[in-house]
């Protein structure tokens, strides 16, 4: 027990150091930095590049990564993406960060290729016994690295007139700045110090967990000291680095006293399956953060225009059978299907404002039910396709359902995450595949045709919902939850019913994808592809259904783009890159476009820019209280 003891106080510290580099950039800007993780990795990478790569001695190598490298990224993060959004809804800040994320990402993976072997410096590698326990030299620095960072940041904090000014810019960023003090360059200095505790951070989880450096499980396990900033509600020191030694033992233990053939799964899952929790215990008034965040109010497609381009959407896809050739008829195909999981986020995130980072999940547990139902190409297949998903949708949403923003955004994370590792690779195997079929023995033009009616259908479906009551009242809790209860409306029934439908929608999606490639792999369904998938309907307009198709051909296209661009990982890094910009149009895409529009009718008709006529203003109100 005691060798486990220590295990869990080093993971403690470790996270610890990732849990306080959030929590500085979030108390003093507002802004939840879900790059930490990819910024951490990043920092791990370039200081291999200068110890290892060109051979600098690894002290220096590290100090010019904390004291020059890691500050000099916080502060252009700082200047170049966050001053702006200072303010901004969480649907703005949630998607630049993760667009950060993707980009740090994909550029780490461009420049140091995953298929060459890095193992950071060997630092430490002596070990000796303490009271019967084995205990590395590495483990001990790790412990007192932390020690004097804690210390360190408490005599910064209330010793420094900078600390000071940080900790008083959490309580009034406008006293603050009334009293001198510059509030830009208070949050731009928080930035720096958080990008170097990342890196830090970053530094010693890699040298700790990982046999050689991998970027996405790096990025992950940074992210894992989520769980320690979440115990400290965002905003406690001493609870957070409290937290975080909790979270290291429940670790340690859990991997010394599990089952082996269960811990092979759940290892990786621990952290993001106590971050899971936390959030279901902690006080429900502990977890307020800002809403998601709605656009401009949008003219609602009536059902005639709705049958109108749905049946134009089915005969232009009659017209492409035609004329694409069977490489592009595939890749066109693929959009459509993933243009279905796309509806999902349109009527969840984007008319209900409830974030959901799993949807591919949602997407997997149809391919699956799909596979395994009747040999896997029946109708019973494909309904069950949308119905169990959408039960695993019900329960999920009423598991966190008193979660919103940033707290929704993480529960959704974990749960993918953990899916992923308990069911998908457990199911079918690491690199496993499952046949999945179609309804019928139909040609890939057939198919095309069937996808095609079955994307209009939905499509139809969820604008009809935008019409209707239950789509107000959507609209109403993307707005205001607590306005929404001032009338009596029933928030539970609401949230428990859009993520039941979104989820089946996504699952039915996921059937359609499997019998497409007519095989599925849990690669297929991956966390980090639901994040991309977000991304990109952001960039094509999170609340249109015109912005669901068009992200989905791109995301169809993406191989196609990338054999004609020399630059490693080009589509990802575009995406991440798009995905920042959205601080700056947050509309997307197809919403710009639709605003314009709402422009030149507000023109001719004679009144303000993105404003209802009296007639739709009252539609648009109506029923949010029955």
């Amino acid at each position: 027990m005691a060798s486990y003891i220590v295990v869990g106080i080093i993971y403690g510290c470790l996270y610890a150091l990732t849990a306080t580099a959030l929590v500085v950039t979030y108390t003093t800007s507002g802004i939840f930095n879900f790059a930490i993780g990819a910024m951490g990795m990043f920092m791990a990478f370039v200081y291999w590049q200068l110890s290892v790569g060109w051979g600098l001695p690894w002290p220096v190598a590290l100090l010019i990564v904390l004291l020059v490298a890691a500050p000099v990224m916080g502060a252009v993060i700082e200047r170049g993406l966050m001053r702006h959004l200072y303010g901004a809804s969480l649907g703005v800040t949630l998607v630049v960060t993760l667009g950060l994320l993707l980009f740090l990402l994909y550029a780490a993976d461009g420049i140091w290729k995953p298929t060459v072997t890095r193992n950071l410096p060997t630092i430490f590698p002596g070990q000796f016994r303490l009271a019967g326990v084995t205990v590395t030299d590495y483990q001990v620095m790790v412990l007192l690295v932390s020690i004097a960072v804690a210390a360190l940041l408490r005599l910064f904090f209330t010793r420094t007139r900078s600390g000071i000014t940080m900790r008083a810019i959490v309580d009034d960023r406008e006293l603050t700045a009334r009293t001198g003090a510059s509030p830009a360059r208070t949050s731009q200095l928080s930035w720096m110090l958080g990008s170097s505790l990342a890196a830090l951070a970053g530094i010693l989880i890699a040298g700790n967990h990982l046999e050689q450096l991998d970027q996405f499980n790096l990025t992950i396990l940074v992210i894992s000291g989520f769980a320690a900033a979440v115990a400290g509600r965002l905003k406690s020191m001493p609870i957070t680095v409290a937290g975080a030694m909790l979270l290291g033992l429940l670790t340690s233990f859990g991997v010394g006293y599990l089952p082996v053939d269960l811990l092979s799964n759940l290892e990786p899952v621990i952290p993001m399956f106590l971050l899971f929790v936390i959030l279901l215990v902690l006080p429900q008034d502990r977890l307020r953060t800002a809403r998601f965040g709605r656009g401009r109010p949008r003219r609602t497609t009536g059902l005639r225009t709705s049958l109108v381009l749905g049946a134009a959407f089915v005969a232009a896809c009659w017209v492409m059978t035609l004329i694409l050739s069977a490489g592009n008829l595939i890749t066109f195909g693929e959009g459509i299907v993933l243009g279905v999981v796309m509806l999902s986020l349109v009527l969840l995130t984007g008319y209900g404002g409830q974030v959901s980072l799993c949807q591919m999940t949602f997407a997997g547990f149809g391919a699956f039910f799909m596979g395994k139902i009747l040999g896997g190409d029946s109708a019973v297949g494909l309904i069950a396709a949308f119905a169990l998903p959408a039960a695993v949708g019900a329960v999920l949403a009423l598991t966190v359902l008193r979660l919103r923003g940033i707290y929704l955004a993480l529960a959704t994370l974990a749960f993918a995450y953990g899916m992923d590792n308990l069911f998908f690779n457990r199911e079918l195997g690491f690199g496993g595949i499952l046949k999945v079929g179609r309804l019928g023995l139909h040609s890939q033009r057939d198919f095309l045709l069937e996808v095609a009616v079955l994307f209009a259908v939905c499509a139809i479906g969820v604008l009809a919902i935008r019409r209707g009551e239950f789509g107000r009242r959507l609209a109403a809790l993307n707005d205001s939850e607590v306005a929404c209860a001032s009338i009596g409306m029933d928030i539970t029934l609401t949230k428990v019913v859009a993520f039941t439908l979104a989820a089946g929608i996504a699952g039915l999606g996921g059937a359609l994808y499997g019998g497409w490639q007519g095989q599925v792999s849990p690669n297929d369904f991956q966390m980090l592809i639901s994040l991309i998938i977000l991304l990109i309907l952001a960039l094509g307009g999170l609340d249109t259904v015109a912005g669901a198709f068009a992200a989905a051909l791109f995301y169809a296209l993406q191989p196609v783009i990338q054999q004609h661009v020399p630059i490693a990982n080009f589509t990802g890094l575009l995406v991440g890159l798009g995905a920042v910009s959205l601080g700056r149009n947050p509309s997307g895409i197809v919403g710009q476009v639709s605003d314009l529009k709402e422009w030149v009718r507000g023109r001719r008709a004679g009144r303000a820019p993105g404003t209802f006529a009296p007639a739709e203003l009252e539609v648009e109100l109506a029923g949010t209280s029955g």
